[in-house]
């Protein structure tokens, strides 16, 4: 009984949180702590994981940062410190509903669905959901994964759309959730897995960064297009401008193609490994006509 009257109390305490946050809005938090907080990830190369000194860095990090100085300018606080929160696949919606983070800065996708509950600024990457398994397996679309077990990551739209299509399409395959990507990727290594379902750019990093790359296959066969994007606070326009202002400079004036290629196409750390993976023709498209859709049409 005591348990659930504190969790009753939590719950209050939490909406009463959001609630005042929404009405005061991001911006005036963020200039009455003197601080905005950047969620990040541990994992997710190369948009935001940790590097050999336990410092978060990546793609989306240094978009995040672009967003900051717009943040600076924009409150005339030129000395507004900048402080970190890990996140999860799990955590990061609940994280940033309640106040804790301002600014999620990671792989995450944007969709009609988390739009009810969170907000996306202009997006930064196109990927699909794809999977990665042993080369020697010879698995190759959805349908070679019929009666194996599959793992994908908590708190991601990828599990939730393989189990939607093993029920619809009646595969039986056996759904393992991971607490990270990491987890998710040494449990097909170890062969605890015959496949991880994730976005193929997530599954390209975690391969190049296998000490014997070539033994794993990516599936050519995509489940869906997924646009990702930087998460802000719901109904919060003032503070959803100024991001978006600072994303769509960064786009118009060619800077986002630097990024880009520092992440994308050269060698990054900690152990210079090289994606050399090219803008693709859905980030170019964005690129010359910036968008916060979550539809997977807009960018086809």
């Amino acid at each position: 009984m005591r348990f659930k009257l504190l969790a009753a109390l939590a719950l209050i305490a939490s909406t009463a949180s959001t609630a005042a946050l929404a009405q005061s809005g991001t911006l005036d938090k963020i200039r009455t702590n003197g601080a905005v907080t950047l969620g990040h990830r541990d994992a997710s190369v190369p948009f935001s994981y940790m590097d050999d000194k336990q410092q978060p860095i990546g793609y989306a990090m240094d978009l995040c940062l672009n967003i900051v100085e717009a943040i600076k300018t924009e409150l005339k606080l030129p000395g507004l410190k900048v402080t970190y929160q890990p996140v999860t696949s799990a955590t990061r919606i609940p994280l940033m509903a309640n106040g804790t983070i301002d600014l999620e800065c990671g792989s995450t996708t944007n969709n009609a669905e988390r739009q009810k509950q969170v907000a996306y600024t202009i997006t930064h990457f196109v990927t699909a959901n794809r999977f990665v398994a042993k080369k020697a397996d010879n698995l190759h679309t959805l349908l070679d994964l019929k009666g194996k077990t599959v793992v994908s990551t908590s708190g991601t739209t990828n599990i939730k759309q393989v189990t939607e299509l093993n029920g619809a399409q009646k595969l039986g395959i056996n759904i393992l959730a991971a607490k990270d990507h990491a987890e998710a990727f040494l449990m097909v290594d170890t062969g605890r897995a015959a496949a991880f379902v994730m976005d193929d750019i997530l599954l390209a990093g975690l391969v190049a960064g296998h000490a014997t790359p070539a033994q794993f296959t990516i599936s050519k066969e995509a489940m869906s297009t997924e646009p990702y994007g930087i998460m802000l606070r719901k109904d919060d326009p003032a503070f959803k401008r100024v991001v978006d202002d600072a994303m769509t400079k960064l786009f118009k004036s060619g800077q986002i193609t630097k990024i880009y290629d520092k992440w994308f196409m050269s060698a990054i750390p900690p152990r210079g490994i090289n994606l050399n993976i090219p803008m693709g023709d859905a980030m170019k498209r964005v690129a010359a006509k910036p968008t916060d859709s979550p539809d997977p049409a807009a960018y086809q």
